[in-house]
């Protein structure tokens, strides 16, 4: 079961695909001869996407494909790139294009209040264990 929806996943691919550069290619005649193939920037893409969705830990989503550590390296070089900048900058821009994005005209506001029932009217606390604190 995919992650997310392809029609979503689909274009959000081809932007980030679009960033990125262009691979270094595998050398055979490395001098030690055990250079590794790079895992396809797709799988960590996907991978991503499944950290995004899920909040788990990188080492719950490495697998098979590509381990966790070559998911944050490939996250930190998309990062120092300004992959991930330019990804938000299209994402902002289509908004704005598609939808309207008027941001002369959004206002936040927020305020803290004491909860009502507080003190004796709300009774004990749950995680309270019935300990002394004399």
């Amino acid at each position: 079961m995919p992650t997310l929806p392809s029609w979503l996943t689909e274009p959000l691919w081809d932007q980030l695909a679009a960033l990125l550069p262009e691979p270094a290619e595998d050398h055979p005649d490395h001098p030690l001869g055990c250079r590794r193939r790079r895992i396809s920037d797709r799988i960590i893409f996907d991978k991503m996407l499944q950290l995004l969705r899920f909040g788990c830990s990188y080492e719950a989503i490495a697998g098979t494909t590509c381990s966790a550590t070559t998911i944050r390296s490939r996250r930190e070089e998309w990062i120092r790139l300004g992959v991930f900048a330019q990804l938000k900058q299209i994402a902002l821009d289509s908004y704005d294009r598609i939808v309207g994005l008027v941001l002369d005209q959004i206002a936040v506001d927020g305020s803290i209040t004491k909860a009502p029932g507080v003190g004796e009217v709300a009774g004990r606390s749950p995680v309270d264990r019935g300990t002394n604190r004399a």
